[in-house]
């Protein structure tokens, strides 16, 4: 028996090792957020080739792709309101660390015809697990609280599911694309795709971009910040500037 084991080692160890690579690329490495900014869409392109160091010339699917861009993270709390004798009051709340301010999923099928739920969760890939991986209370409060935090952010257009955001050109080459709204929060985004075969995640790939005010809309930002003193002036100069300036144009 341990011959007839040692023997099979021996032809696992011998044969080719057949793996897949991910080689991927976004459009653009940065975008830059002026005053007339509406919104930009990103390019994401992505082809699978053998591993490096791989006997194969050539890899064979069928292949699935699902593709999430997590946007900066942020703390966030979410509160309830109830009514208290005619008063709406915050009763209770829920924290939330390190919560994506953005947060897209994008597959060429639906989540549940790609793998299990076990595998999206352990990926932590659904919208809904993004709260509950965040949250700081209890299971009940991150379930309940949790909630209503994505469905507000799915209004807000910040969180989003697209099943058919990723489309083949052909067996192995893919692309994808993300739309960022006008009120995209600025920082770094990180945007990583799953490579899925016979519903195994096989292989992955990182790549990072930024989204980053420029002008005077960064000096804003920044002021506000790091000089509050500053930021509370410029903004009194302009109120003060606009009040003097719609004086004289309706003067007229």
């Amino acid at each position: 028996m341990r011959r007839l084991l040692l023997a099979l080692a021996m032809v696992l160890a011998a044969s080719p090792a057949w793996a897949e690579r991910l080689v991927t690329q976004v459009s653009q490495d940065e975008v830059s957020i002026t005053s007339s900014f509406a919104g930009q869409t990103l390019t994401l392109f992505g082809a699978i080739e053998p591993e490096v160091g791989a006997e194969q010339r050539f890899v064979e699917g069928p292949y699935h792709v699902i593709i999430t861009v997590t946007g900066p993270l942020q703390n966030r709390v979410a509160r309830r309101k109830t009514n208290q004798f005619g008063i709406w009051l915050n009763t209770s709340q829920a924290e939330f660390e390190r919560f994506p301010s953005f947060y897209q999923v994008l597959s060429d099928a639906p989540l549940s015809n790609i793998t299990d739920p076990i595998t999206l969760a352990e990926k932590e890939i659904p919208l809904e697990n993004q709260a509950r991986y965040t949250a700081k209370a209890g299971w009940w409060d991150a379930t309940v609280f949790g909630g209503e935090l994505t469905r507000l952010m799915q209004q807000k257009g910040m969180f989003k599911l697209n099943e058919n955001g990723v489309v083949f050109r052909s067996d192995t080459f893919y692309f994808a694309q993300v739309a960022l709204p006008s009120d995209a929060p600025p920082g770094p985004y990180l945007a990583h795709t799953y490579l899925i075969k016979d519903g195994q995640v096989i292989a992955e790939k990182s790549d990072g971009f930024s989204v980053r005010k420029i002008g005077f809309e960064r000096f804003l930002g920044q002021s506000a910040r790091t000089q509050p003193l500053l930021y509370g002036l410029v903004c009194v100069a302009l109120a003060l500037f606009t009040g003097w300036l719609g004086g004289v144009v309706f003067k007229r």
